[in-house]
């Protein structure tokens, strides 16, 4: 482990010598990758830093209680000993997280793809809470929405809404909501007064750039069409819907929310690149399903992974076990605990299947 972290360390002063060199700093490319793994190692040196201060002032105080020193005076070094040892352990475990293999979206922006499942009407109208709480979870980390294209029932849910989430970092948080979230409560559409439980499919897939996924335009079938459904009667008016079918894949995307045909093929390509990419990615890991076993699920729509249940009040994760009794709050954006615990429980697995390679 100390032989990565003193690399990490060189290479970080290698990096901010080429900084301050003024030929770097002229080089647009050059310059902006340099800072670009200059801001990846910084947490991770800093912490680095500290653990090698923390060990200094263990030697010291080691050094301390070897020489003949007053009860009082002695106590005070013991216990001080004693908690810089309890620190330096904290330390170890927080740089064997630095340590583990990054996800390299984490950093990205995503587009988020919310659709009704089981359930009908209840599946589109709990589709409308769940946009809504992801939206206020965006507006409290002070994160930018776009609805990319939607399908609004008559009642007020969502048959399909997806948007972007542009934001350095969104995907770190929300990568592990991909999946079928369920529904247990009385339908507002029933006045028997059963309870029903609905599902909705949640895919997050990272944004990603054109240079990242290279489309071929012959591959590409572009119709446009006259939009419909509620949104206000100017989308009736012209053929600005785009529908665009990537004939390699099969892959359909559509996208009709804005009155410029120009906008609503722009947000379709956004789209379509990330769905691709996530293929690819998909493709990828199944040729890594051993190390995909030792993750919490970030990606498989068909997996169960979280109920929300209105009669109990309560919110279970069912990957990790965890139920919250604060289903207001949650249903509101706040998602935090949620997602902390998600995060803490991937890198325990991590650390458990010897991913990270850590050693003293």
């Amino acid at each position: 482990m100390f032989d990565k972290l003193e690399i990490a360390e060189n290479r970080y002063e290698e990096i901010n010598h080429k900084l301050s060199d003024p030929a770097v700093i002229a080089d647009q490319n050059e310059y902006r990758t340099l800072m670009k793994e200059h801001s990846e190692l910084e947490e991770i040196v800093f912490k680095y830093r500290e653990y090698k201060s923390v060990n200094k002032d263990i030697t010291e105080a080691k050094e301390l209680l070897n020489e003949k020193l007053e009860k009082d005076f002695r106590e005070m070094v013991e216990a001080e000993l004693k908690e810089l040892k309890e620190k330096l352990e904290e330390i170890k475990k927080e740089l064997k997280i630095l340590l583990l293999p990054k996800d390299p979206n984490d950093n990205r922006s995503v587009i988020v793809e919310i659709r009704g499942g089981a359930g009908g009407e209840e599946a589109a109208l709990f589709a409308g809470d769940l946009f809504r709480m992801y939206s206020m979870y965006a507006e409290s980390k002070g994160w930018k929405i776009e609805i990319l294209d939607s399908n609004e029932t008559e009642i007020g849910g969502f048959k399909e809404i997806i948007f972007s989430v542009d934001a350095k970092g969104a995907y770190s948080r929300l990568k592990f909501e991909s999946g079928v979230h369920r529904v247990q409560r009385v339908p507002t559409t029933e006045s028997s007064g059963r309870i029903h439980t609905s599902t909705v499919t949640v895919a997050v897939l990272p944004e990603v750039e054109e240079v990242d996924v290279e489309i071929n335009p012959n591959d590409l079938e572009i119709d446009t069409f006259r939009a419909s459904g509620a949104g206000g009667q100017h989308i009736n008016k012209t053929d600005s819907a785009i529908r665009i079918t990537h004939k390699p894949t099969g892959i359909v995307v559509t996208c009709q929310d804005q009155r410029s045909q120009h906008k609503n093929k722009e947000k379709a390509m956004k789209i379509l690149r990330a769905r691709l990419y996530e293929m690819a990615q998909e493709q990828q890991n199944s040729e890594l399903a051993e190390a995909r076993k030792s993750q919490v699920g970030t990606g498989d729509r068909s997996e169960r992974i979280r109920t929300y249940n209105f009669p109990q009040g309560r919110v279970t994760d069912h990957r990790i076990g965890l139920t919250l009794y604060k289903l207001e709050e949650i249903l509101n954006g706040d998602l935090d605990e949620i997602i902390d615990a998600l995060i803490t429980a991937d890198q325990t697995e991590k650390l458990g299947s010897g991913l990270s390679e850590v050693e003293e």
